[in-house]
């Protein structure tokens, strides 16, 4: 199994590379039509939602750059 590698794109997606399934609510698997990389939508924009359909072109802005979250909860 190779590991799952997760990107956040400036001004865009979430971009998912690797052995991965994405599941709905009810806990049905989404046809991924045996894709290894997908984009998922993070504007809102997307007639495709949950995945990226480029609808964000030019509106919405987002600079990704990484942090560390606070500690756990106990």
């Amino acid at each position: 199994m190779s590991k799952t590698k997760i990107t956040i794109n400036n001004n865009g997606s979430m971009r998912i590379e690797g052995d991965f399934e994405i599941i709905d609510k009810t806990g049905t698997n989404y046809d991924l039509g045996g894709r290894e990389i997908i984009s998922i939508c993070r504007c809102g924009l997307s007639q495709n939602k949950p995945f990226c359909d480029g609808a964000h072109n030019g509106r919405f802005e987002h600079e990704a750059i990484a942090f560390a979250l606070p500690p756990k909860k106990v």
